[in-house]
């Protein structure tokens, strides 16, 4: 006989950097880290933007313990790397919060978990975007060259 399956439980989470939005979706598994339905190599060629992109996943020890499934759309790899980078933090939050109604006490092990992403800087949206061209001008702020005589 066929074994039933058992349904996996994702934990959605959503990050943004300048113009970039990622999807995150991670669930118990064995490592399996997917972008765009491509591998994390294949997708980023830059050391920085794979390493931005696990290190939540490595801060918490589970690299090899989750499965992480993205889809990322619009702005460069290093928006796109710093977006992934803080849904995967968002949905690590979501996934070792605690339930509703339960009273916090001192030192739970989820707390430290969300006190260690977020001084790791990882839950932090970085508001820093491109500022926009104004009318009578050749850019942001570039001008015209002024002369005086």
């Amino acid at each position: 006989m066929a074994e039933a399956k058992t349904k996996k439980k994702f934990y959605l989470g959503t990050g943004r950097r300048k113009t970039a939005v990622a999807r995150v979706r991670i669930c118990e598994g064995n490592g399996v880290l997917q972008i765009n339905k491509k591998s994390l190599t294949d997708y980023f060629t830059e050391d920085k933007d794979r390493a931005a992109v696990v290190g939540p996943l490595e801060l918490l020890d589970m690299r090899s313990k989750l499965d992480v499934h993205v889809r990322v759309a619009g702005g460069g790899f290093t928006g796109q790397g710093g977006a992934i980078s803080q849904g995967v933090a968002r949905a690590l939050k979501v996934m070792f919060a605690l339930p509703t109604g339960v009273e916090i006490t001192g030192d739970d092990a989820q707390n430290a978990m969300a006190k260690k992403l977020r001084d790791s800087g990882y839950l932090t949206r970085d508001g820093r975007m491109k500022e926009r061209k104004k009318y009578g001008l050749k850019g942001a702020r570039k001008q015209r060259q002024f002369t005086k005589r």
